[in-house]
């Protein structure tokens, strides 16, 4: 087989491991790829933040592209298919992530959570999962997805009634077109009729909510509790409207190791049939940390709200993120490279799954502390 040019985006981890037998790759800044340095590629391999196109494509050699993400709002779908370039996505690759990047929200602002009802927009990969997972935990939930039907999903009611639920969580993919287009969904009215105290977590895509309108409603509702890790737009994000949400983090959601090398993985399986061969490379083959656990968690003394927010926190801390994203606030130029530079050097942050937990007592209760664990992902040392 002849050898391929592949460009990609330089934040996809394990290019060359999985691709580099295929062909020779050249990598570049996700954001800045252009049309001159994928004009002879054979395989353009991106992640969110490359606009693929006729203005990036219309001369060039590009046979197949891959996005190593749940989304495609940045790849034109109908042009790709006018010109017979081969496409594929990675569904579900990082649900996981973004699930426990809300858990983690939750057990710093509304760290009763247990006790709240939810409502879900859109229940996808992301927010099918999220609802499954709350569900399991015996947490009522109202889900806005208009392109589910009661049979998919049982808890379905109007977006009204989702979004009167105290915690809200978005995770709609971004539409501008079509019978239920999801850019600007809430938008100033719908953001002034949100209940009072409600908690509102964006972490699907940034124009979901209008920007400009959430911040001026936060300037005079403070009793609204925000967290964003989505922008409008992004990189270069509203410092404004960055110091009046709670947490803020830089579209890092679902940027678990685990969840991009899943993403890596399955676009190369979707490279290898469209070239016609067997995938020879598994994520379980190559020598590198996605095997093993992480540090054992050791849980103090606490009800079952206590202990499920002390294993996630010690598991992923959400803080951090705002932390450096805060870095903004002190800068005068710069924010938008910063911005991106948080995300190329992100750090290797892992799911629940590498985190074994000791110290649930060996109580009735201890047990049902356990299941719920369990259910999030932590393998619980001395149960099951």
């Amino acid at each position: 087989m002849n050898k391929l040019n592949i460009v990609a985006d330089e934040n996809i981890p394990l290019l060359q491991e999985f691709f580099g037998e295929l062909g020779r790759i050249r990598t570049y800044p996700g954001r800045s790829i252009c049309a001159a340095q994928v004009r002879d590629a054979d395989v353009l391999l991106v992640r969110s933040v490359t606009a693929v196109g006729a203005e990036l494509l219309d001369h060039s050699a590009v046979q197949f592209v891959g996005t190593c993400t749940i989304g495609t709002d940045h790849l034109d779908v109908d042009y790709l298919q006018r010109r017979a370039i081969s496409w594929s996505s990675a569904p579900g690759c990082n649900a996981r992530s973004v699930v426990e990047y809300v858990l983690s929200a939750l057990a710093r602002v509304k760290p009763d959570w247990l006790d709240a009802e939810f409502g879900i927009v859109g229940c996808g990969n992301v927010g099918g999962l999220l609802y499954r997972q709350l569900r399991a935990l015996g947490l009522p939930c109202k889900c806005y997805d208009p392109l589910l039907t009661g049979q998919q999903n049982p808890d379905l009611a109007s977006l009204e009634q989702v979004l009167a639920a105290p915690v809200i969580c978005l995770h709609a993919p971004l539409t501008t077109t079509g019978p239920y287009p999801s850019w600007h969904l809430l938008d100033a009215q719908v953001l002034q009729q949100l209940r009072p105290g409600t908690v509102l977590i964006s972490a699907g895509r940034g124009g979901v909510i209008d920007n400009q309108a959430l911040k001026k409603v936060l300037q005079r509702r403070r009793d609204l509790t925000v967290v964003l890790d989505v922008w409008e737009p992004e990189p270069g994000i509203d410092i404004d409207l960055l110091q009046l949400v709670d947490l803020g983090s830089p579209h890092i959601a679902g940027y678990s190791f685990d969840g991009k090398v899943a993403g890596t993985a399955l676009i190369y399986q979707a490279l290898c049939r469209h070239l016609g061969r067997q995938p020879e490379i598994t994520v379980e083959q190559l020598a590198n940390p996605q095997q093993g656990a992480l540090g054992e968690i050791k849980l103090p003394s606490g009800d079952r709200q206590a202990l499920l927010n002390s294993a996630i926190i010690a598991a992923y801390d959400i803080c951090e993120d705002d932390h450096n994203l805060r870095q903004l606030l002190s800068m005068t130029t710069g924010r938008p490279e910063y911005f991106d530079q948080l995300r190329k050097n992100y750090r290797q942050r892992r799911e629940f799954s590498h985190y074994p937990v000791s110290g649930v007592p060996a109580t009735t209760e201890g047990a049902a502390i356990a299941r719920d664990l369990a259910l999030l992902g932590f393998p619980v040392v001395g149960y099951f």
